[in-house]
Formats: structure tokens, sequence, C-alpha cells
């Protein structure tokens, strides 16, 4: 799976910019209270790099008892046996829970293993799987970033008066601060250190808040460039939302990022290996999905659940409206549309807009005149969650009522938005959605694993752990499985070897495939 898409752009805070990109579907369902995709250890497959997580825990677990956060076990003292000898010989690290059952290899696992499920002893339905307990020689100054004792990692923080980040937290009301993030994150690092195989290093977390805004590419760069130079990290979670300026040029000097960037087409992470990730679908996967419905159920046949009763007697006519956040959101826009026009879709309009707070009402505007006049029957919208309430009323100003087709959503297909939409204009709307069910955030995801670990505290940044911890328990997980030899190949080889998550009908999946 690649990254969020470049199209999306929604956010529901002032303060949800710390975390860009908004994009990321996943990471948006859990502000409004469900539960987070994210992570799951590594998986079985040819490579001793991955760990298997089917064998993880099949429902959410419950979370109503909190233990005391005391018994948490300390990564710090090394068991006291950690390479004992099995049926299959000294311990070769990384060595997961099924690996060592598969190679009958006997291994002291210490109390941060559930050996009944074979995965980390944490109260989460995502926890990964149990890796050996190390000892030894971890390598020492693998990467840069990385010693024999610690691992950096920088938190990018936006500005809290972003005029863009601000006009689209209009629908949710969140009041979490830079701080409150902070410290959550490392409250939070106390479990990676306390639970996860780090191989003998602990994590050292650097704060970095930018003065650029969602979109500024010039501060972009800069902030990159300083975050490299001065903290010389091994991984930076987080960038602005609506550039790919920041990961752009980490990865030229080499400096790993984990959701930092709106969604780029698979060549552009290509071109970026291994440097750049991110958590949501491909801008060109949620469109294959989008494009697929579109084809088999829509095509061909009449415009039957738009508003404006002559259209629900003509056979449909597309106009595809996009959020254009990059140079490549007009390419990705245009193979979108070539694709249905390959499935005989009459596409009449290919209108993109740009998230401006300043000009979005003009746009509008002229889009849906534009729509109007071609006699678009029914709109392809990819938009950020907030555009759309100024489309939907600015159609119903020019009395304009046509289908509203939901591809590549990012918050618009979120109760939280929609509700702030023409509701004349979005009851004829419809669409493919890839977010996860909600779930209340005290039985499960990032708000109830903080409290579990926590001894039942509220996390300080209570309405927004759930975009702020998936890129750490990616890069955790992950880092199990690469080893003690960790950099950025190892990283990512060990994510390619890995299942993926643990599937389940109401949870979200990720896996990256080969």
């Amino acid at each position: 799976m690649q990254p969020a898409q470049a199209e999306g752009g929604g956010s529901s805070s002032n303060s949800l910019k710390k975390w860009g990109p908004i994009g990321a579907i996943a990471l948006v369902v859990a502000l409004v209270g469900g539960i987070i995709l994210v992570t799951g250890g590594g998986g079985d497959s040819d490579s001793d790099a991955g760990a298997d997580t089917t064998t993880a825990v099949t429902a959410a677990p419950d979370t109503t008892d909190a233990p005391d956060t005391t018994d948490a076990p300390d990564s710090t003292d090394a068991p006291e046996e950690t390479t004992p000898e099995g049926g299959g010989g000294d311990i070769a690290f990384p060595l997961s829970f099924s690996q060592a059952e598969e190679q009958g290899i006997e291994v002291a696992w210490d109390d941060r293993c559930d050996t009944a499920t074979g995965n980390l002893a944490i109260q989460w339905f995502f926890a990964p799987e149990c890796h050996a307990p190390f000892d030894g020689d971890n390598g020492g100054d693998t990467s840069r970033g990385v010693t024999g004792d610690s691992i950096k990692v920088v938190l990018y923080q936006g500005p809290d008066d972003d005029p863009i980040i601000n006009y689209l937290s209009d629908a949710v009301s969140v009041e979490d601060t830079n701080a409150q993030s902070e410290q959550t994150a490392r409250d939070m690092l106390g479990m990676f250190e306390g639970f996860y195989e780090l191989y003998g290093r602990g994590i050292e977390l650097e704060a970095y808040v930018s003065t650029g805004l969602a979109n500024d590419e010039v501060t972009a760069r800069a902030d990159a460039v300083r975050i490299a130079e001065d903290f010389e990290p091994f991984v930076v979670f987080g960038g602005p939302a609506l550039t790919s300026a920041f990961a752009d040029e980490l990865a030229a000097r080499d400096v790993m990022c984990i959701g930092c960037t709106p969604g780029q087409p698979p060549e552009w992470y290509a071109e970026r290996d291994p440097y750049v990730w991110g958590l949501g679908i491909g801008a060109r996967q949620s469109r294959t999905h989008a494009r697929e419905f579109i084809a088999k159920q829509l095509v061909g046949k009449n415009a039957e659940h738009a508003g404006d009763p002559a259209f629900v007697e003509q056979p449909r006519k597309f106009g595809h409206v996009f959020i254009s956040s990059s140079p490549e959101s007009l390419t990705i826009a245009d193979e979108f549309v070539a694709g249905l026009r390959e499935d005989g879709a009459d596409v009449a309009e290919v209108l993109p807009y740009v998230l401006d707070p300043g000009t979005i009402q003009s746009q509008a505007s002229q889009i849906i005149a534009k729509l109007k006049s071609s006699g678009v029957t029914s709109v392809l919208l990819a938009s950020d969650g907030i555009a759309p309430r100024d489309f939907s009323r600015e159609a119903t100003a020019q009395e304009y009522f046509p289908e509203w087709i939901i591809v590549a959503p990012v918050l618009s297909d979120l109760t939280a938005f929609a509700r702030t939409y023409d509701q004349d204009q979005w009851a004829n709307a419809f669409g493919v959605t890839h977010g996860a069910a909600p779930i209340t955030p005290d039985d499960a995801g990032f708000y109830a694993l903080y409290k579990w670990y926590m001894g039942g505290a509220e996390p300080p940044a209570k309405d927004t752990i759930g975009l702020l911890m998936p890129n750490f328990t990616l890069f955790f997980a992950t880092v199990q499985t690469a080893g003690p030899n960790l950099t950025p190949e190892t990283w990512r080889d060990s994510l390619f070897a890995s299942a993926g998550t643990t599937p389940a009908i109401s949870q979200p999946l990720l896996t990256y495939g080969d």
C-alpha cells in the first residue's frame, strides 16, 4: 500500500497540521472516534526479516482493566538468558515467536510477551508479534541517527496559526496543543521501549515546530534541511500536509520520514527509496477501486440518484472535480479519466481546485457553472473534507442538482464533515470509502491503548492521539523485524516482508506487498 493520496487534504482541527499529511484516510477515521489501522509486526515470508502476524488475536481486546504502569517491563534490563540453544540452534536475530516455534528454538520469553498468543503483552488489537529478547553486540552506529544506545527520531509539528489548516478545522472542535501532542508521544515512547524489542537501543525524541503553512514549499525545504543537519535523525514523523517538498528534501539527505507528504504516484516513492513512507491507500489505488465501481455499476445507466428529475431520465455524463496539491495531482486525475473513458464513460469536464480559503468560494462558483453548462449529471469528487461545503452550497445557489459520487475521499465520507454540506445536495451523494467502522475510543484504538498503558489516565492529546501514533507504531513494529542492524534498507526490507496487520471485518488492513 502506498501513502495517502495526493488529492486529499482534509482536517478536523487547527492542531492537525502537526501530524500531516492530513490526507491519510486511516488516520482521519481515528479522529472521529473510530479505530485506526496501523502496523502489525512482520509476517512470515521467504525472508527472515519478516514476522508472522496471522497469529494475533482476532477480536478487539477488553480494555476495561488497566494495568499498573509500574509493572511494564524495563527495556534496559536484558533477560538473564537470551541466546539459549534449542532444536534449531543459537538464535539469529531477529527471531519472531512463530519462527522460533517453526525452527524448534527455545527462547526465554520475558514478560513483554504473551506466550498464549505469541504477541506483545499490550492490550491492543494490532499488538505485533513477539521477538526474541536481544543480548549482545547490536552493531553500534549502523546508520545516521542510530548508535549502540539510541535511535534519534523527530516529531514534526506545524504552526498553530496556519489559515489553511484552520479553514479545514471548522467541522470538528479539537483543542490539543503542540505541547500536549509532544507529551503524549513521550508517554507512549515508554511503551515502545518497555515492550518492543529495540535491540539494546532507547529512543531519543526531538520535537520540531515549523513556521511554514501547510502548502509552503520554501519553508518545507528549509525545515527539512535544518532537521537533517541540526538533529541528524534516523526518521522524522509527520510533515506539512500539502507539499511534497519536505519529504523530497529529507530523502535527498538520506533521512527517512513517515507520514510526511501528501501521497504521490508509486514511481515518486520508488525514486526516493527507501526514505519516504505513509499509511494510507495510494492515490492510484483508491481510483482503481472507484473506477471498477463506476465501470460496473454506473456507466451507460441513467443518473437515477440525481436531485434533478431531468437528470434521472438521462444517461450519466460525468465531470471529475479534484484537489490539486502537487504537480502529480493532474497526472493522476488524467490517468483516472482516461481509464474511465476506456470503460465507456462519458467524461465532459476535468476540473482541479486549490485548497485556498481565500479563493475557494470563487473557484466553486466557476466549477459549478462549468459542470452545469456541460450538462454533467454525475460529479466524480476527489476532495478534502471542507471544499464540498462550498461546492454543494454553490450548486444549490445555481439550481444544479447532480449526483455526487465520492472517489478517493479524504474526510468527505465522514459524518462530522458531511453534516456541514448542503443537505439537499448530499442526499444525492454516494461512492467508495476506505475507512474503518467507527468504534468507541474507550474500547479500542490508541486512546484506549494509552489509558491501558498509563493506568487509566487520559492522553494529553486526547482528541488527536489517533493521528499522532500511527507513524510511531508502524516504525517501531518494523524495527523489531529489521533486527539489530538497523538501516533504512533493512527497515524497508522488513516492511515488505511483513504479511500486514491482523485482518478483521471491522478493521482496516495495512500491507505493503513485496
